[in-house]
Formats: C-alpha cells, sequence, structure tokens
C-alpha cells in the first residue's frame, strides 16, 4: 500500500475527506519525526512504539575495493508492534 492508497482508505473509513486526510497524515508524519528527532518515543496504544535506536561503529568493506572501512554509528528509528497488532499478523 503506497500513501495515495492509505489516504483513500482511511477517508473511505471516516468522515473525513482525501485532502483532510492527508493533512491529517502530514501532521502525525511532522509530529512522530519531530519527536524521534528530540529523542522521544512515540507510543500509539494497540498499534506500537516509534523510537530511535544506536546502531554503533562497524568494520565493513567497500564491496567494489574490498577495502575495509570504518561505519560510522548511527541512530535509526525503529517500530516496535504492540501485542494487540502482533496477535492480529
Amino acid at each position: 500500500m503506497n500513501k495515495a492508497q492509505l489516504i483513500a482508505q482511511i477517508a473511505k473509513s471516516s468522515d473525513l475527506t482525501k485532502k483532510d486526510t492527508q493533512a491529517v497524515l502530514a501532521s502525525l508524519q511532522k509530529v512522530i519525526t519531530k519527536s524521534l528527532s528530540e529523542g522521544d518515543q512515540v507510543q500509539i496504544n494497540g498499534f506500537g512504539t516509534f523510537a530511535l535506536s544506536y546502531y554503533p561503529a562497524r568494520a565493513g568493506r567497500n564491496p567494489q575495493t574490498g577495502e575495509a572501512i570504518e561505519i560510522e554509528g548511527a541512530n535509526k528509528a525503529v517500530f516496535k508492534p504492540a501485542k494487540a497488532l502482533k496477535d492480529l499478523l
């Protein structure tokens, strides 16, 4: 499902227009992004939690040259589904 299909499904199952649904989805994305960038997690009961996870630096290899390189550590966004969502899947 892509973003346009998601907007269409949400609009279909609610009393919102596609334009309003698109605005709500954009706002949700902004709020989650802002919270994660500030180091906070976003928990949606019954759905799951968006959080940051730190992946430490590690050794890697350049696939073209075979040269050993150091891959920097980084924070990555992760999603942990709630038990209710896991049970449905």
